[in-house]
């Protein structure tokens, strides 16, 4: 590439060029620096002299991914719509976009990339220009990238464990998808070009590193300038409608192989042996993936198929202790006590809201307290011991993989080496500015509505589904109040959490550009943490209401306890809120997954099916692979995020609330198995090829698993101690059973029901929380869940020893639990390394042998050239001594 080549700067408002010296810009940082290599921007007299792509015409070839010549190949793609044939702008407006264009063009041509054009032929205002980058600008920004490349073949063997014996049987098939070659690598220099493994120069580069660097290319090639500010990169042509679609072609159809004999058509065998549900329960092509896609797409994947397999090991637990819980239902003595009608049947509850509310057995909460005595078990204490082990054991098990796959992929030293700063960063930093979140105020209103909204509508349930006290309605078996009450109001608050998602989205991408971070890791990294913020908020704040804050405060019967002075606080059932969580999490996590499936799947599918069938309707042509592609759904800017978000999100539910629901861990396994297929199905046949792009692990999402891991311990400890009833029954059955607080001779769970259940006096009602509906028998009191002393007491009302005992045993169950898992995933942490030792070794082994291999492969060219120079000084003293002879 010729370094003197110029660069065409255009200004905005269009009328004429002008030039622009590189020294008069204060924005130098990497990209000034990198102008001594690229080349230097200058100006173009007048537009006659811009450089155009070649036009061609389609020649029919629908699988060909090269140039009209058959020789050069198609780095990248690039779409506009016909300034002439717009009917949408005003001619002047079309005029500036078209010379914006123009200029963009032929700044490309200046820097060395081949341009052609061909015209649609399904739509003659659509315009394709194919991108090709001949050899030497491949060298030349390999360079600049620092991109990695092989040196020769690794000879280095690796053992093969047990563990891959068994694997075999469920990998894909290597006659069908062939190993990858292992090569020495090292960041490419041109000077050094005879060191590297380069048998044919169309192979060297393959197309995935063709396409990154093209992309490289065409972010930083300037269109225009104004007031000293320079326009540039493809990304604002795409925001401005300049060019309507930017992005590198898929090898083939994902149908069928392609009809050239030299294409791979790797698309059709990762659609085959990947992406099709027959393969869900084989192990990802990870290596083939990562060749296609790149290291970003392959990480997730090796990171949601390695989350997946040890979700297996809690699933399985998880069943065992729901079956625990389902076989000793049976034997939970507090819920016969509720569902006996000698019991239960004559316990008269008070009103749990004013005047609308009325008396209540307790035995009409029976179904609920059967459903309650399989979650509310001691399997489920033993559960959300081993979830906060487990979730240990997957992270360091992780950073393990994810070494493995950094030596693999050798991206070992990538974010030191080889990682660009990004465009935008280059142009416009001066300073950075931080930004304070201040959004999350909006979800804690959202909150505050929804709690309005659950006590608001109790009133009307409780006046709509009440029924006299004997009354023996089925539905009111399974419809009460509370339950109305829990079912809709979680609906709400789903609904609620969707709707601010797209708030918070477009206040995080705002936030985050207005930032500048340097490299697109950084964007990223911070774009993930604000966005989780704003989710976990949005996602678990309605889950924590229920577990820590509803039935905590409401007072008793005769001095209730008012939300904004005008709502009265909810009350748990007599049995707890534990089965409320659950079912909020059933319904946001269900709900959840549904709506992410219909908007991944069924959107992108629904608008491929409209274009292509509108398409068809329109012609019958043989059309080329980049008008397939250019009909397939764009990716978006923000690539995986939104997998990643769905999975981590997913994950807190798992670990935050799994001592409410054991089966969470199942169901998840289950939706992971599809969800992998579901993404590769989506990739690899519903959207455009992405832009291959390095990554060397997970970003912000491992510190965010990390603290999610963490805040898991002290929220399944608090659930069990405040949320569920066992700590309240184990003081029961230890203390309070027997005497001297006690009447039973011996240790047992009888009377537990009656003695947490406190006994109020109707005529200590104030006026305005009276019910209006009559009292009828002889009874004078009602009983509410609490712990107080009984009317007639000389500390009536307030709370009694039992309580205490209660608070302290909580407390205490807390602190240790939360202790003894720390503990021990502080052991753990320690006693499992993040890099195996076998990892270690392999990278320092090929990095001595890489230097090695440079070191002699520099030394042979030392010999070569002094041997050179004394094979000349040799032969100039053989002539001198020959003609002194002579």
């Amino acid at each position: 590439m010729n370094v003197e080549n110029q660069d065409v700067l255009l200004d905005l408002e269009g009328e004429e060029e002008e030039e622009e010296d590189d020294d008069n810009d204060d924005g130098e940082t990497v990209l000034e620096l990198n102008q001594v290599i690229i080349p230097t921007y200058g100006t173009v007299p007048d537009q006659q002299n811009l450089h155009t792509p070649e036009w061609v015409d389609f020649d029919d070839k629908t699988d060909s991914l090269f140039f009209k010549d058959g020789q050069r190949r198609i780095d990248f793609i690039l779409v506009y719509e016909d300034e002439s044939k717009k009917m949408t702008h005003k001619r002047s407006d079309r005029k500036k976009q078209k010379r914006k264009r123009q200029v963009y063009e032929s700044n490309l041509i200046n820097n060395g990339l081949h341009l052609e054009a061909t015209r649609s032929v399904l739509d003659e205002k659509l315009i394709f220009v194919k991108v090709h980058a001949p050899w030497e600008v491949l060298c030349t920004y390999a360079e600049v990238m620092h991109i990695k490349l092989p040196l020769q073949h690794n000879d280095l063997k690796t053992r093969d464990s047990a563990f891959n014996w068994f694997s075999r049987f469920f990998r894909v098939d290597e006659n069908i998808i062939k190993p990858e070659q292992e090569f020495f690598t090292a960041p490419f220099q041109k000077e050094h070009l005879s060191n590297f493994y380069i048998q044919d120069k169309d192979t060297f580069f393959n197309p995935a590193t063709r396409s990154r660097i093209v992309h490289f290319i065409l972010s930083r090639v300037e269109y225009a300038t104004k007031n000293n500010v320079k326009k540039f990169g493809i990304n604002k042509l795409l925001d401005t409608g300049i060019y309507k679609a930017a992005f590198p072609l898929h090898d083939s159809s994902f149908r069928h192989p392609s009809t050239d004999p030299s294409c791979p058509s790797e698309r059709y065998l990762l659609y085959r042996e990947w992406a099709h549900p027959k393969n869900i329960f084989k192990l990802q092509p990870l290596d083939f993936i990562r060749k296609y896609y790149g290291e970003k797409i392959g990480i997730y994947f090796a990171w949601l198929g390695f989350y997946t397999n040890m979700l297996t090991v809690a699933a399985v637990v998880g069943v065992g202790c729901f079956l625990y819980g389902c076989l000793t239902k049976d034997n939970c003595t507090w819920s016969q006590e509720v569902c006996d009608p000698n019991i239960g049947g004559n316990i008269i509850m008070c009103p749990q809201c004013d005047k609308v509310c009325t008396y209540w057995n307790l035995n009409i909460t029976c179904e609920s307290s059967k459903k309650l005595c399989i979650f509310d078990s001691f399997g489920t204490l033993v559960f959300a011991v081993f979830m906060g082990i487990w979730v240990t054991f997957f992270l360091e098990f992780w950073k393990r993989r994810q070494a493995e796959l950094e030596y693999e992929w050798d991206t070992v030293e990538f974010l030191e080496q080889e990682e660009q700063v990004r465009p935008e960063y280059e142009a416009r930093c001066t300073h950075v500015v931080m930004n304070e979140i201040t959004q999350i105020l909006l979800i804690i209103a959202s909150v505050v509505g929804i709690i309005v909204y659950r006590l608001s509508v109790f009133l009307v349930f409780s006046a709509k589904l009440s029924q006299h006290i004997s009354g023996t309605e089925a539905i009111r078996k399974y419809l009460t109040p509370q339950t109305a009450t829990s079912v809709t109001a979680s609906l709400i608050s789903f609904v609620v959490i969707m709707i601010l998602n797209i708030i918070y989205e477009k206040v995080a991408i705002l936030i985050t550009d207005f930032e500048l971070p340097r490299t697109q890791t950084d964007y990223e990294n911070s774009l993930t943490t604000k966005m989780f913020l704003f989710q976990f908020v949005n996602y678990y704040s309605s889950c924590f209401y229920i577990a820590f804050f509803k039935g905590k405060f409401v007072g008793h019967p005769g001095s209730p306890v008012y939300w904004l002075g005008k709502y009265r606080n909810e009350e748990c059932d007599p049995g707890g809120c534990l089965l409320e969580l659950t079912t909020q999490l059933a319904i946001i996590v269900g709900g959840k997954a549904i709506w992410n499936n219909i908007q991944e799947v069924l959107l992108p599918l629904v608008k491929n099916l409209i274009g292509r069938y509108s398409a068809a309707a329109r012609s019958e042509k043989v059309v080329a692979r980049w008008e397939h592609d250019y009909h397939l759904q764009p990716i978006g800017k923000l690539g995986l995020f939104y997998e990643y978000l769905e999975m981590v999100i997913q994950f807190g539910f798992v670990t935050l609330f799994v001592a409410s629901f054991p089966l969470a861990p199942l169901l998840a396994l289950i939706n992971n198995m599809l969800e992998i297929r579901l993404d590769a199905w989506k990739l690899t046949t519903q959207f455009r090829r992405m832009v291959p792009q390095k990554a060397q692990d997970i970003g912000a999402w491992q510190p965010i698993l990390q603290g999610i891991a963490i805040l898991a311990v002290v929220t399944n400890a608090m659930i069990i101690a405040f949320t569920s009833d066992m700590i309240p029954r184990l003081v029961y059955y230890w203390s309070f059973s027997v005497p001297p607080y006690g009447t039973h001779s011996s240790h047992t769970m009888k009377g537990y029901i009656n003695s947490t259940l406190s006994v109020f006096n109707i005529a200590d009602f104030k006026n305005v929380s009276k019910p209006l509906s009559p009292w009828f028998g002889n009874q004078m009191t009602c009983r509410y869940r609490d712990l107080r002393y009984p009317p007639g007491h000389q500390h009536q009302y307030e709370h009694n020893i039992y309580y205490w005992h209660v608070i302290a045993a909580k407390l205490a169950f807390i602190i240790v639990m939360e202790h003894v898992i720390y503990f021990v995933k502080f052991i753990i942490s320690y006693a499992i390394p993040d890099v195996s030792q076998k990892t270690k070794s392999k990278v320092k082994r090929e990095k001595y042998l890489t230097q090695k291999l440079l070191h002699e492969n520099d030394l042979k060219g030392v010999k070569k050239t002094m041997g050179k120079i004394a094979d000349k000084i040799i032969k100039g003293a053989d002539s001198t001594f020959r003609h002194k002879d002579e």
